[in-house]
C-alpha cells in the first residue's frame, strides 16, 4: 500500500478530467493520505467533479460553501449545488434544499417549494426529511393541513427510530388526532 504513489496516479487521471479520480483525491486531501492535508486543495477538486455532474461530489460542494471550509462561505452557491444533487436524486440534498427553503438560507423563503425537496428526500426514506414534512402537514404550512398525513410522515421517520418524529407521532395519539 503506498499512499503518495495513489496520489500521483490519481492526479495524472484528475488532471485528464477523469472524475472518479477527482472524487478520490478529495478523500486523500481531506484525509492527508499520500498528500498533505489541505482543504483548498480538496474544495478545488470537489469542484472539478462537481462540475461533470458527479452528484456526492455537488452534495459536498454544497455543504463546503454552507460551513465554508477550503472556500468562502456562500449560502446561495450552497444552495446552487444541493439543488444539482437533488436534481439527481440525491436525499441528502434534497432534504438540505428543503430545509434551505424552509428556513429561508440561501434563497427565499418557500414553504412550498420546501415541502416539494422534503418528499423528494422522503420518498427516498430520509427520516429528518419525513419528519418535516409531517410537520408541515400538521401545521398547514406549505401544504394543507391533513394530520393524516402527517401521522403517515411522522410514522414512516418513526420507523427508522427518529427520536422527533416518535415524539410528534405519541403526541397525536394522546391527543386522539
Amino acid at each position: 500500500q503506498d499512499y503518495e504513489e495513489s496520489a500521483k496516479w490519481y492526479l495524472l487521471a484528475g488532471d485528464q478530467g477523469d472524475v472518479g479520480a477527482q472524487f478520490s483525491l478529495v478523500q486523500m486531501y481531506e484525509s492527508g493520505e499520500g498528500v498533505i492535508q489541505d482543504n483548498k486543495e480538496s474544495a478545488k477538486w470537489y469542484h472539478l467533479a462537481a462540475d461533470q455532474g458527479h452528484a456526492r461530489a455537488q452534495y459536498k460542494l454544497g455543504m463546503l460553501y454552507d460551513e465554508g471550509i477550503g472556500i468562502t462561505q456562500d449560502l446561495e452557491e450552497s444552495a446552487k449545488w444541493f439543488r444539482k444533487a437533488g436534481d439527481q436524486g440525491d436525499a441528502s440534498s434534497q432534504y438540505l434544499l428543503g430545509a434551505k427553503y424552509d428556513e429561508g438560507i440561501g434563497v427565499l423563503q418557500d414553504h412550498e417549494e420546501s415541502a416539494k425537496w422534503y418528499r423528494k428526500a422522503g420518498d427516498q426514506g430520509d427520516a429528518r426529511a419525513q419528519y418535516n414534512l409531517g410537520l408541515m402537514y400538521k401545521n398547514n404550512k406549505g401544504v394543507s393541513q391533513d394530520l393524516e398525513e402527517s401521522v403517515k410522515w411522522f410514522r414512516l421517520a418513526a420507523e427508522w427510530g427518529y427520536q422527533y418524529s416518535q415524539i410528534s407521532l405519541g403526541e397525536l395519539y394522546l391527543k386522539g388526532k
